[in-house]
């Protein structure tokens, strides 16, 4: 831990002058290699065909609390929906373990406010790691600033997520524990156990799941094309949008950041906003913001060679 602590502070000393951040905050930071170590666990408890699927759609409907939820409605308020799907996506994005929906939220608008700028909390310019994770494992951006969300701060049940956003994580992974004993028991045919959904379905799902999500803020302003000349580095990548189910389109994102269709073009897949479709279809959400084609098509913004 002393090595790993030395190596963490010697990189980001050496990063250049945004060093006004006040430090990695090591009693957060051992939770963090907690739950990456906690993955090893898996040469115990081996695997299973249940096991794997639960851990892919875990991380499925996750990542769609996340990106549809977190990013493009409390985020960017892309579209309208109830006060109880609100918190229904807000609850299962919480258990992401990517904090409460208002610190998430807030943190993001703080990002396109100064977006590669020396306030921007996760620039890459302040180096890789820090973008990566460096800065939410920091005492300076520990708290949220709820100035920036005052029409989220007013529910009281967002204000609960992230009092005490630690505790759907572990609702998950009690839930996981006690699916497994119970499959255990009454389907042994199965080979899966408490421990072993607990390790395939919370740990690795979640931790592949974070540094997904993560991929945004550091390579997302580092690798792909940029279609429009922001006032920022964000990149379009084919890749990334795969692995997040379109938050790679993110040029495209930080052109026009109200739109809660992301890939703006019919080859640029944009899974939360097909699933944002159907949800409008079915009346769950509604008033969905998109990109008018002039702007988005706009010749003198517009160019399609990559750096």
């Amino acid at each position: 831990m002393r090595a790993l602590r030395y190596w963490f502070d010697s990189h980001l000393q050496q990063q250049d002058s945004y060093a006004d951040r006040a430090g990695i905050d090591w009693l957060r930071i051992i939770p963090f290699i907690g739950l990456h170590l906690g993955c090893f666990a898996v040469f115990w408890v081996g695997t299973s065909t249940v096991a794997v699927a639960i851990a892919v759609g875990l991380y499925l409907l996750r990542m769609f609390a996340i990106t549809a939820f977190y990013h493009r409605y409390f985020a960017h308020k892309s579209f309208k929906t109830s006060r109880w799907l609100q918190f229904l996506f807000a609850l299962i994005g919480a258990s992401a373990t990517q904090r409460g929906p208002l610190w998430w939220a807030a943190h993001h608008r703080q990002h396109h406010r100064h977006a590669d700028k020396d306030k921007d909390p996760h620039s890459p310019k302040q180096g890789f790691i820090w973008s990566h994770m460096g800065w939410f494992l920091s005492r300076k951006h520990f708290k949220a600033d709820l100035s920036l969300v005052p029409e989220l701060a007013r529910f009281p049940e967002l204000r609960w997520l992230d009092r005490y956003d630690i505790a759907v994580p572990v609702l998950l992974a009690v839930s996981l524990y006690a699916i497994g004993e119970s499959l255990a028991v009454w389907q042994p045919t199965l080979n899966t156990s408490g421990w072993q959904l607990v390790i395939w379905g919370y740990f690795i799902s979640t931790v592949l799941l974070i540094h997904a999500t993560l991929l945004i803020n550091s390579l997302a302003h580092r690798l792909g094309r940029r279609r429009y000349q922001t006032q920022d580095d964000s990149r379009n990548n084919f890749w990334l949008a795969l692995l997040t189910l379109g938050e790679g389109w993110h040029n495209n994102h930080h052109y026009h950041a109200a739109s809660a269709r992301q890939g703006f073009y019919w080859w640029e897949i944009d899974i939360s906003y097909y699933l944002l479709l159907c949800m409008k279809s079915v009346g769950l959400i509604w008033d969905v913001r998109t990109i008018a084609k002039e702007k988005r098509d706009a010749p003198q913004i517009c160019r399609e060679a990559g750096q």
